[in-house]
């Protein structure tokens, strides 16, 4: 399962942004990626309601992957069928309609997973990150998959994305029962709808944590938008046209998904001995230094700086992402156990992506412009201009976050004996 839920997202994520600039849809990347945390602010904590109150959660996951896969594949075979330059109406609803449908499959196979986990009587903060690296691979192996035949800059990449979302929306009705919340004695209507989950903010534990969650959430989804492009940019120069990481910037980024597989099977031994805010701590930092070296680095010389940029993404990712989800798991009652997950997907892939996304196309566009150069006698579209001061900008905004979280955010650890 978490192979392939993550699968259908590599296929096209850090891709996408090579295919939106020469189909003439580069100042719209932004929105692109955007939407994806616009449909997480309710979304992914709609379905989560609905997992727990009325539809098992197994089911609902294959439902939302199949949808999302029949939307996805329109998107991709209208892009493959329109010659004179496709229309951003079109291609941008298709492709909304399906990440509508994604995104809170993100939450929703969490949920799954812990309630398998639990029923065979296992210890979810131990046996679910080792299960959660096949995510990982699974991403990285649809990543090298459109890099190696040569859709990075094609609408095939979404043609693949569906085809995987197809399979596991079928395998999804064959996973075991998830059962719905049968309890509903003295229940209010606020109880019974799930929004039960919003108490959580009565918590300043939870509250804070959400809070950051949020602003943390911002920086998630900006080198996946940008990254590419950034690394594309370097053909420009004739120094760096022929290198590998240009030639295959796909493969090149696929190391930042190679070190949260790696990273994840850390998780449990960090969680227990050090606690969620020294983990969450840890997360904020590598965020500082994943941005920080693509400032400072480039695809020849500098090649080491994209390459620790791509190996300290794991630790961001995954301390903040998986710990933060098991963080959520162990702090909330079994009852809303759904409806929080997706709160925190709310609060991390809905509000804080949507602004990060958005604020950083507007920092890109101060910076940076798409413009047609000739590269070994062929024009292409790159986007160029001064990445270093953006991506400077974005670790500086992360080290701001950092210090907050460190000075408000009080959690008190047991140290695991």
């Amino acid at each position: 399962m978490n192979f392939l839920q993550f699968a259908v997202w590599g296929a096209y994520l850090t891709s996408m942004s090579r295919y939106l600039g020469p189909a003439g849809l580069g100042s719209h990347i932004g929105i692109f990626y955007s939407v994806q945390g616009i449909v997480s602010i309710f979304m992914p904590a709609l379905m989560g309601i609905i997992a727990d109150r009325w539809v098992p959660a197994q089911k609902l996951l294959g439902a939302c992957h199949l949808l999302a896969a029949a939307f996805m594949l329109a998107a991709g075979l209208y892009g493959l069928n329109t010659d004179n330059g496709i229309s951003f109406q079109i291609f941008f609803t298709l492709y909304t309609l399906s990440v509508a449908f994604y995104m809170p499959t993100l939450a929703l196979s969490n949920s799954v997973a812990y309630t398998i986990l639990e029923r065979g009587g296992m210890d979810t903060v131990k046996a679910f990150p080792p299960i959660r690296v096949f995510g990982t691979v699974g991403f990285i192996c649809t990543m090298w998959l459109v890099d190696v035949i040569g859709y990075q800059t094609s609408s095939m990449q979404f043609v693949v994305s569906a085809v995987i979302g197809l399979i596991l929306g079928t395998y999804a009705f064959t996973l075991p029962n998830c059962p719905i919340s049968t309890d509903t004695k003295n229940k209010t209507l606020f109880d019974a709808l799930g929004l039960d989950a919003f108490r959580l903010f009565k918590q300043r534990k939870m509250a804070l944590f959400f809070i950051f969650s949020m602003l943390l959430g911002v920086s998630l989804q900006i080198t996946n938008g940008f990254a590419n492009p950034f690394i594309a940019s370097f053909e420009a120069l004739s120094q760096f046209a022929n290198t590998f990481g240009v030639q295959h910037a796909n493969i090149l980024i696929s190391l930042s998904q190679i070190s949260e597989a790696l990273c994840i099977l850390l998780i449990p031994f960090f969680l227990k001995r050090y606690g969620i805010k020294n983990v969450m701590l840890i997360a904020m930092f590598a965020w500082v230094f994943r941005f920080g070296f693509f400032g400072l680095g480039n695809p020849g010389n500098g090649v080491w700086l994209l390459i620790l940029s791509m190996l300290v993404y794991g630790v961001a990712f995954d301390f903040f992402n998986v710990s933060g989800s098991l963080f959520v798991d162990k702090e909330t009652p079994h009852h809303i156990r759904a409806s929080a997950q997706g709160m925190f997907m709310l609060m991390t892939n809905g509000i804080g992506a949507t602004i990060g996304t958005l604020g950083a196309q507007w920092v890109v566009n101060q910076y940076t412009s798409w413009q047609d150069v000739l590269v070994n006698g062929q024009t292409k579209s790159l986007m160029l201009g001064d990445w270093q001061s953006v991506w400077f900008i974005f670790a500086g905004y992360a080290l701001l976050v950092t210090l907050l979280f460190a000075i408000l955010f009080r959690y008190k650890h047991q140290r695991a004996s």
